[in-house]
């Protein structure tokens, strides 16, 4: 793609790699086809490629419509057509460098940023996010069914094993996951301690990951939380020791905080190291899959969804499906495995109709199999699944138990 951005872009980092991304791209359309919001909606300017077109156009213009804005934040940031590109377009990065600048010529109307700040203030915060939780059980008879349905059942917070092993994998925890199925961690926990690998839980106030605030333009914040994280957790991973994100969706964001605080001196390194020890429970848990089996009173007959974070940004996409067959379960195939559910973080309470219908969607290809239970990798996907699935929708640590 020829590009002319102007002098004072190209003079910084920032606006090379813009560059650079941009003139990768050769118009082919393989992106198009993989995305969802252009199979949904046939716009050009809602598939990757018009989307790149409206990016140069703004940054060259140094301008930005509200139109155009509107279809950039319709963009689940899935990076299903990053992962069928054949040539290679950083689309992930792209994103991250030019929608700050686009989001400050063409800002968010007013309603949608109270609705972002809303959202991160809510469940951003491991407690406000138990509160909310709290509240919205005692209200469910009052609350709309489009709420009501995707309301996770009160679970207590199962006891996890005593520390007792040399080696060791720190688990942090959350904010929404912790607050609506703290068993994830837990199932993660008992998991680990009968393979012989000790869980961490981090002291202090580390937790959300900035995930949220990130994706929602709220940079100043998700920066902050990822300084915090960085300083609890970097201390506790010496000697190789793992940093196991249960939440896939948080793992890809926490692999980003070496990009994250490369300028920041006092973190820098702390942050790329921290990033560097992320680990998928996929990644850590192939090695013994073994001496993994379907957990007692589990279906086995199941579909997996694979989150994009697991497939696209982590690059990871078959392996939890491989992972689990080897397990012992009967993996059901999954037509268009690649097709985002329509969760994608904040992104499904903010266009709530065209996450309905990526989630209708989506259950339509795992049900054809005529699964007994959906196994899932990321707290999103999971309750937004749960909220319509005919079947059961479980994170696949809680279905799986050591033989």
């Amino acid at each position: 793609m020829e590009t002319h951005l102007p002098e004072a872009l190209l003079a910084t980092g920032e606006g090379r790699a813009i560059e650079r991304a941009l003139r990768t791209c050769v118009h082919c359309g393989f992106c198009n086809a993989a995305c969802p919001t252009y199979q949904l909606l046939g716009d050009e300017a809602d598939g990757p490629r018009g989307r790149i077109y409206l990016i140069k156009t703004a940054l060259e213009r140094g301008e930005a419509t509200a139109e155009a804005r509107a279809h950039l934040d319709r963009c689940l940031h899935c990076l299903a057509c990053q992962a069928a590109c054949p040539s290679g377009v950083p689309y992930g990065e792209l994103l991250a460098l030019a929608l700050p600048r686009i989001e400050r010529m063409a800002p968010a109307p007013p309603a949608r940023r109270a609705l972002a700040r809303l959202i991160t203030a809510a469940l951003g915060r491991r407690g406000r996010a138990r509160a909310l939780l709290a509240v919205a059980r005692a209200l469910r008879p009052l609350l709309p069914p489009a709420l009501r349905c995707r309301l996770p059942a009160r679970a207590p917070a199962p006891a996890w094993p005593p520390p007792r092993h040399a080696a060791r994998a720190v688990l942090p925890a959350g904010c929404v996951q912790e607050a609506a199925a703290p068993g994830i961690d837990a199932a993660a926990a008992r998991l680990l301690d009968a393979l012989g690998i000790g869980p961490v839980r981090p002291d202090g106030d580390a937790g959300c990951c900035g995930a949220l605030h990130e994706h929602l333009g709220q940079r100043a914040a998700a920066r902050a939380l990822a300084r915090q994280n960085v300083r609890a957790w970097a201390p506790l991973l010496t000697d190789g020791t793992p940093l196991l994100m249960t939440a896939s969706g948080c793992a890809a964001h926490v692999r980003r905080y070496g990009a994250l605080l490369a300028g920041d001196p006092e973190l820098a390194e702390d942050a790329a190291r921290v990033a560097a020890a992320v680990r998928d429970p996929v990644e850590l848990l192939e090695p013994h899959a073994g001496r993994l089996a379907p957990a007692p009173g589990v279906p086995r007959r199941i579909a997996c969804h694979e989150p994009c974070t697991q497939r696209h940004a982590l690059g990871l996409a078959g392996r939890l499906t491989t992972l689990l067959a080897r397990a012992g379960f009967e993996t059901v195939p999954v037509p268009e495995p690649h097709l985002c559910c329509g969760s994608a973080g904040a992104w499904s309470l903010l266009h709530p109709r065209l996450a309905a219908r990526l989630r209708a969607r989506k259950l339509e290809r795992l049900s054809a199999g005529a699964p007994e239970l959906i196994a899932t990798a990321n707290i999103g996907c999971l309750l937004h699944l749960q909220a319509a699935a005919p079947v059961p929708v479980r994170h696949w640590l809680e279905v799986v138990a050591p033989r």
